[in-house]
């Protein structure tokens, strides 16, 4: 079974000497080649800039909802009242 051809750009960008021998060491511990290896990486990092961005993109009052629940302490319970009186395994 042989893959579709994906058409390919080329991409051109300069980079110091010192990054792109720690771009070439990198890619040689995970056996990858240069271009691979920075592709990869770029679309995570461009992947997670964007789920960020799209994760916590909420209203004002959304926000400050969410702010204010993270900041109120809990409401006592039992399972609580029974971890705060508890001693850590490495205090006992």
């Amino acid at each position: 079974m042989t893959r579709p051809q994906v058409a390919r750009m080329t991409l051109n960008f300069r980079v110091n000497t010192a990054d792109r021998n720690l771009i070439d060491r990198a890619a040689r511990l995970v056996g990858k080649s240069r271009t691979d290896f920075i592709v990869e990486s770029a679309r995570q990092a461009a992947q997670d800039a964007l789920l960020d961005e799209a994760l916590f993109k909420v209203s004002p009052k959304l926000y400050r909802r969410f702010v204010a629940q993270l900041d109120a302490p809990p409401a006592p319970n039992k399972k609580l009242r029974r971890m705060m009186t508890v001693k850590a395994p490495w205090d006992q």
